[in-house]
């Protein structure tokens, strides 16, 4: 039987800017295992900070999605629309203590700022911030809010270690520099965000797709400067699209197909196989709770919890 870990609190925080597909079913189903192995909670966040992206009445699709696939959250769900006050307070604390700073450029003044440096960035790479308004903003009117991140002299490196990926390390100064935690138009910033509401829902595990662990050292930086509890970390692999990238509703990703129960434990099926969960990727027989069942045994075997 799995092994119970006192305390343990998940969450899948998806972002409605549509349905589910067959890549975030991969963080969901992850995520509600490794709870539901560990003999702790599951929470639902919704992640819409950033409405102009969200499609409206996609958040109840969603929720219908999990209830579909048997994936009930064990608390009500939280929408992240809500919480603005609570990340006001969060951005007010970094101001405090000197660790967030106001900006008054344009993506294209820092792109300009960065060849002048000699370090133009690479094409679809990180846009380094160079510290332009790190000591004021010399008249011009405020944008966006940074937060610190070190300087040449004393940068801040993040070493962490993910449960699949291992050691981990990064030097958040120059790979990333100073990063925005409320934007341009006002709206909150994913990394602020999200590191409040794992904190407030006191979250100890985060399980989530692998194209998020570049945002894991920043999250790492705000939750230190912020005092707030380190979760573990775990990423799990993508699934990518024909042309090699990662599949998602920007390249045309198509929802869940859920009508039936076959199509049910079909999506479940393959997302256990871009787990690794081979003893009921191949599965066919059986209710969705059955299955459901094999493959939280399955995970324990496989995470070292059985």
């Amino acid at each position: 039987m799995p092994r119970t870990a006192p305390g343990y609190r998940g969450r899948f925080a998806p972002s409605p800017t549509g349905l589910l597909h067959a890549g975030s079913l991969v963080a969901a189903l992850a995520s509600w295992l490794d709870a539901r192995a560990h003999r702790g909670r599951w929470l639902v966040r919704i992640e819409d900070v950033d409405t102009p992206r969200c499609v409206p009445g996609a958040d109840p699709s969603i929720l219908q999605q999990l209830e579909r696939l048997g994936l009930q959250p064990d608390e009500p769900p939280w929408w992240q629309s809500l919480r603005g006050d609570a990340y006001a307070a969060a951005l007010e604390r970094l101001r405090l203590h000197g660790m967030a700073y106001p900006c008054g450029c344009t993506r294209k003044e820092i792109e300009a700022a960065l060849v002048a440096q000699g370090r133009a960035p690479a094409k679809h790479g990180e846009l380094v911030y160079p510290g332009t308004c790190r000591h004021g903003l010399h008249g011009r009117p405020a944008r966006a809010w940074r937060v610190r991140c070190g300087t040449d002299e004393s940068p801040v490196a993040i070493d962490w270690h993910d449960r699949r990926l291992g050691p981990q390390h990064q030097d958040l100064t120059h790979a990333v520099g100073d990063f925005v935690v409320r934007r341009a138009d006002g709206l909150w910033a994913y990394q602020l965000a999200v590191v409040v509401d794992d904190a407030a829902q006191r979250i100890t595990d985060v399980v989530r797709g692998e194209d998020l662990a570049d945002n894991t050292p920043r999250q790492i930086h705000l939750q230190r400067l912020l005092g707030l509890p380190l979760p573990r970390y775990l990423h799990t692999p993508l699934v990518l699209a024909p042309d090699g990238d990662k599949l998602s509703k920007q390249n045309g990703a198509a929802p869940l197909r859920l009508e039936t129960p076959a199509d049910v434990l079909q999506a479940l099926r393959a997302a256990a196989a871009t787990l690794g969960l081979g003893s009921v990727a191949t599965a066919s027989t059986g209710s969705r709770e059955a299955w459901l069942a094999d493959a939280t045994a399955a995970w324990a075997r496989v995470s070292g919890l059985a």
